[in-house]
C-alpha cells in the first residue's frame, strides 16, 4: 500500500514510512494512493458474528504487500479481543457500541492495532521510537494502554489541563512505565499544534525518532473503517438506505467511514453530528473553512476548533464540495439538547448514553426526520457512560454502575508533567530526555 501527502502527490511512501513518520515532512497528512474496491456481494456475505474475522478480511486486502498474513492475523486477533455489539433501541435506530475495549472508548480500536503494527515495524531498529499524542479525552488513555511496556517505544501524552473529565485524566496519568502524561496549560487545539510543530522541528527529529498516535497517523485511522463494515453486516434490514451518524470532533472517525464507503460499503449517507464546535458543518453550508477557537462542552472529546482530518476529507473528494455534501449531512447540537437526549432515551428505552453518543443519536434522529425516504439508521456510541459519571448521574437523576476497571483507575495516583502551551517549553522538555 502506498501513501502520499495531502500537501503534494508526486512522492509516494510505503506503509512503514507513513506509520513511523506519522506526519509528512511538508506538514501534510498521509493518504492512501489507492484503496481496494470490494463488491456489494462481499459486504452482503460478511460474517456478522465475528468482528476480528471481518477486520482481518479487510486488513489483509489493504496490507497484503506490507504485513505478512501470518503476522497480521494474530495482530488483529489480539487487538480486537472484545465485543462490538449492534443494539436496536428504537424502530430503525441501532447503536454500535464501541466502548468494550480496555479503556472503554472507541479509541481502543485504532490504538491497539497501531501498537501491534508499530512493534512489528520497529522490531529490527536500535533507536527507540518516541510517540507524541494529543488528546481531548479518550485518545491518551487508549494509546497509553495499548503501548504500555512495548519494548523500544516511549509515549508522551499531551492533554489540556482542566478540560478532560476527572476520570479521563486519571486514566491517562496513572499508567506509568514508558507512558508519560504532559498536562498542557491550554486547549486541545494547542496540544495538537504542539505535536504537529514537533514533527517539523529538525533539531528535535535529529535527536528523537518521532511519530504520532493521533488519528493523523494512518495506522490509527485505517482500523476504524473495519467497524463500519461490521455494523453493516449486523443489520437485519438492508433493503432501505443505510444512514450512519458519527459524533465528530477531530473527524478521524468520520474519515474512516468515508474511506469504507470509497471501498464500496453501501452506506447511503453519513451524518456528521457535532456539538457547538461546528467549523466543518459551516464549511458544508458556505464552502469556506474557517477554524475557530475551541468552545468547551459536555462532549469534551469533540471540542475541536480546527479538526486535523478535515484535510483528508477534502482530499478524498478531490476538493469537490458538491460530492462531499452528497455523502455528508451535518447538524450541530447544544449541551441542553445533549442533556435532553440522554434523559429522554433513558426514560423511554432504558438505554444509557454518554454525551458523545447522545450527539450522534440527535444527529441521526434529525436526519431521519429530515428525509422523506425510510432508512435504517445507526449511530456510534464512542465511550462508556461511566467515563462521564458525574454528568450522566446528574442528568438521569440516579446512580450508575462503575465498571471495575474504572474503579481501579480512580484509586491510582496522578503523575503528570505540567507545561505551558508554548512550543519552546515542549521542545526544551523533549530535548532534555536521555
Amino acid at each position: 500500500m502506498k501513501f502520499y501527502s495531502t500537501q503534494q502527490k508526486n512522492q509516494l511512501f510505503s506503509f512503514a514510512e507513513a506509520v513511523l513518520k506519522g506526519l509528512a515532512e511538508d506538514g501534510g497528512l498521509f493518504m492512501p494512493a489507492e484503496l481496494p474496491s470490494f463488491s456489494p456481494v462481499f459486504f452482503e456475505n460478511l460474517n456478522p458474528d465475528s468482528f476480528s474475522e471481518v477486520a482481518f478480511t479487510i486488513a489483509s486486502r489493504l496490507l497484503r504487500n506490507d504485513v505478512p498474513e501470518e503476522v497480521l492475523e494474530p495482530i488483529i486477533t489480539e487487538a480486537f479481543d472484545f465485543d462490538v455489539p449492534l443494539v436496536t433501541i428504537e424502530p430503525d435506530v441501532a447503536v454500535l457500541e464501541l466502548f468494550h475495549g480496555p479503556t472503554l472508548a472507541f479509541k481502543d480500536f485504532g490504538a491497539r492495532f497501531m501498537a501491534r503494527i508499530t512493534a512489528f515495524l520497529v522490531r529490527n531498529r536500535n533507536q527507540p521510537l518516541t510517540i507524541l499524542v494529543a488528546t481531548s479525552g479518550d485518545t491518551g488513555s487508549a494509546v497509553g494502554n495499548a503501548f504500555f511496556k512495548v519494548p523500544g517505544i516511549q509515549v508522551f501524552i499531551l492533554y489540556p489541563g482542566g478540560k478532560v473529565s476527572s476520570l479521563q485524566e486519571k486514566q491517562l496519568t496513572t499508567i506509568g512505565h514508558n507512558i508519560t502524561a504532559l498536562e498542557i496549560d491550554g486547549s486541545f487545539d494547542d496540544c495538537q499544534r504542539l505535536v504537529k510543530t514537533a514533527f517539523l522541528d529538525h533539531d528535535l527529529t535529529k535527536k528523537l525518532c518521532l511519530t504520532s498516535a493521533n488519528s493523523i497517523n494512518i495506522a490509527r485511522l485505517l482500523p476504524q473503517a473495519f467497524y463500519y463494515c461490521y455494523a453493516y453486516a449486523g443489520l437485519s434490514e438492508r433493503q432501505r438506505p443505510v444512514i450512519i451518524s458519527v459524533p465528530s470532533g477531530n473527524f478521524g472517525n468520520l474519515t474512516a467511514g468515508l474511506m469504507a464507503k470509497k471501498m464500496g460499503l453501501p452506506v447511503a449517507r453519513f451524518v456528521a453530528a457535532t456539538n457547538i464546535n461546528d467549523v466543518v458543518l459551516k464549511y458544508l453550508q458556505t464552502g469556506k473553512y474557517e477554524p475557530a477557537p475551541m468552545k468547551k462542552t459536555l462532549s469534551n472529546a469533540m471540542d475541536v476548533g480546527n479538526p486535523s482530518n478535515f484535510a483528508r476529507i477534502v482530499e478524498l473528494y478531490e476538493g469537490n464540495i458538491d460530492k462531499i455534501r452528497a455523502d455528508i449531512w451535518g447538524a450541530p447540537f447544544t449541551d441542553e439538547q445533549t442533556k435532553w437526549a440522554m434523559k429522554q432515551v433513558f426514560e423511554n428505552t432504558g438505554y444509557l448514553l454518554d454525551p458523545h453518543g447522545a450527539v450522534g443519536y440527535l444527529g441521526l434522529k434529525k436526519f431521519l426526520n429530515h428525509t422523506a425516504q425510510p432508512a435504517a439508521g445507526i449511530f456510534l456510541e464512542t465511550a462508556h457512560p461511566a467515563k462521564f459519571v458525574d454528568v450522566v448521574e446528574t442528568i438521569i437523576n440516579q446512580p450508575i454502575a462503575i465498571p471495575a476497571r474504572l474503579k481501579a483507575v480512580l484509586a491510582g495516583k496522578k503523575q503528570a508533567v505540567q507545561l505551558s502551551n508554548r512550543y519552546g517549553a515542549l521542545k526544551a522538555y523533549l530535548m532534555s530526555l536521555k
